[in-house]
């Protein structure tokens, strides 16, 4: 469903109005009962504490120079709200039903060529997601969520809400180590009627998890199936396509190594991630480095990061990594970022990238402003 961009569209200022309602609305729930509601059978509040409601907003303003073919630069401003609930039930069960609403100053038309992975106006469903806990250590999801793997933004975007199946279980492994698997198979869901699929495997070792300096290595699989549909709508991007259709099949081996250790007062991080695409036969291989001290998620804290990435054209399926960056792979690229931490909920974000295409000799750049919410 689109939302049109003039008339009696649903604009940003709308989207927090209608927020403040309902946070308004959750704290008066959420306030002492009054002599009648103690009339309430003990069950009943029982199982009221356990649901409660949960959002997240997020505004953006995107600056874009430097574009290929002599285009035009992009100024655009965009906002996302996401809101629903989340509980649970039983001694072994829990739910999320989440909504999405969306409003841009582009049109969902340009969001093939600015390379988005999401719909720039729209209403729709977010999340639907339940999870059957079979012990402390193992759990089976079902339902449209975030993919529960934990991968960098060179292969997933986490914006993304496929529907699916998922198995997760940890095996503690003395005192503080872990080892983590999780394996799964989903339908995308991407943009324009997409029909692809997606099996995962992921093991991931822990060192010393939790504890203020440590350490993991992860291993993933991702197998992407079904992908006609992708091409067929323009959501081939910088992959090689031929008679509109994809050269390559896409089954990424990827390699994550991070550390973490606090400096003072300073949490610092370092991540190398490795990828090669077992289903091409050229220009397969991808590499990122990240580093970022701070923590902007504590009210008042800063964190500064940098980031590089080099991604081959047939390394990662290019509809499915993060459209923070505007070229999705066949490039090389740069960024920084400095996080502000307004309070518990809101926080602020300037991110910087310079990217260059290959083949290409002029840069792009791109100057995001982000601000966030969650409740």
């Amino acid at each position: 469903m689109k939302i049109s961009s003039c008339g009696n569209s649903l604009s940003l200022h709308r989207i927090a109005f209608a927020l403040v309602l309902t946070v308004t609305a959750q704290a008066g729930i959420a306030q002492r009962p009054t002599d009648d509601s103690l009339l309430l059978s003990q069950d009943h509040e029982q199982s009221a504490a356990t649901t409660r409601f949960v959002a997240d907003l997020w505004l953006n303003q995107d600056h874009v120079s430097g574009l290929p073919n002599n285009r035009d630069n992009l100024n655009r401003s965009r906002g996302r709200l996401r809101f629903g609930m989340s509980g649970v039930f039983g001694t072994n069960w829990d739910f999320t039903a989440t909504a999405r609403i969306a409003q841009g100053s582009d049109d969902n038309l340009d969001n093939r060529r600015n390379n988005d992975n999401e719909r720039s106006d729209g209403i729709g469903v977010d999340q639907v997601l339940l999870r059957w806990h079979t012990s402390e250590m193992a759990s089976l999801q079902f339902g449209k969520a975030p993919l529960p793997l934990d991968l960098s933004p060179m292969l997933w975007d986490p914006d993304l809400r496929p529907a699916g199946i998922a198995y997760e279980h940890s095996f503690a492994m003395g005192d503080i180590d872990r080892l983590h698997l999780v394996a799964g198979y989903f339908a995308g869901q991407h943009l324009y009627g997409d029909n692809s699929r997606i099996a995962t495997a992921q093991v991931a070792w822990r060192w010393r998890d939790g504890a203020p300096t440590r350490a993991s290595a992860t291993l993933s699989w991702l197998g992407f199936s079904d992908l006609g549909e992708l091409a067929h709508q323009g959501l081939g991007r910088t992959n090689a396509l031929a008679n509109g259709a994809y050269v390559s099949d896409y089954r990424l081996l990827d390699m994550q190594l991070a550390a973490h250790t606090d400096w003072g007062n300073w949490p610092i991080d370092l991540q190398l991630d490795v990828v090669r695409n077992l289903g091409a036969d050229f220009a397969r291989d991808g590499a990122r480095l990240s580093l970022s001290a701070g923590d902007h998620r504590q009210p008042g804290g800063v964190q500064f990061g940098v980031a590089i990435e080099r991604i081959q054209r047939e390394a990662v399926l290019a509809a499915f990594n993060s459209d923070d960056w505007w070229f999705h792979s066949n490039m090389h690229g740069q960024l920084a970022w400095i996080a502000y931490g307004i309070d518990r909920t809101w926080n602020l974000r300037l991110s910087g990238f310079r990217e260059l295409r290959d083949g290409l000799d002029q840069p792009t750049h791109r100057l995001r402003l982000d601000l966030n919410a969650d409740w």
